[in-house]
């Protein structure tokens, strides 16, 4: 009995393993070599190839679409994705103003959201009531806020 008149049953269930990985990874990385059996293992078996014929055209289909199509597909998916930021991440790198004086480091502000938090200068920066700050980051239920530019501060020639 020949076994090479069964190779294409064994190319569909490499395939379809494949496929089922890739449903589980979603990277196309299965997926491309699915394809690359479906049409280079399973192609030639259907067009009377030889076994070695067929593992090498699947090997070089699958390899071709790993680094030419996947890198296509995750860049058009990745470009989909949310990048809002949401929670505690949309608070940083957001302005407000001094809203209580900074005693020894620590004071209050009032977000561009309209939230009041308490706040912790970085060292070396100074902020009064009414000067606009931003948010560094967030420490739990104080942010760190460094100073933008004081109220009746000066102008850029540095005069008064």
């Amino acid at each position: 009995m020949d076994l090479t008149q069964w190779t294409w049953i064994v190319w569909l269930c490499i395939a379809f393993v494949c496929i089922i990985i890739e449903l589980f990874t979603l990277e196309f990385t299965f997926a491309m070599v699915a394809a690359g059996t479906l049409v280079g293992g399973l192609g030639t078996t259907l067009l009377g190839g030889p076994w070695w014929l067929q593992i090498a055209l699947a090997a070089i289909l699958a390899a071709l679409l790993l680094f030419t199509i996947r890198p296509l597909l995750l860049r058009a998916l990745r470009k989909r994705q949310d990048t809002t930021r949401h929670n505690i991440d949309a608070i940083a790198l957001q302005t407000g103003r001094v809203t209580g004086a900074f005693v020894d480091g620590l004071g209050e502000v009032k977000l561009e959201n309209g939230e009041t938090w308490s706040a912790r200068l970085v060292p070396g920066a100074e902020a009064a009531v009414g000067d606009e700050i931003v948010v560094l980051e967030v420490r739990g239920a104080i942010v760190l806020v460094g100073a933008v530019s004081p109220v009746g501060g000066s102008n850029e020639e540095g005069q008064p």
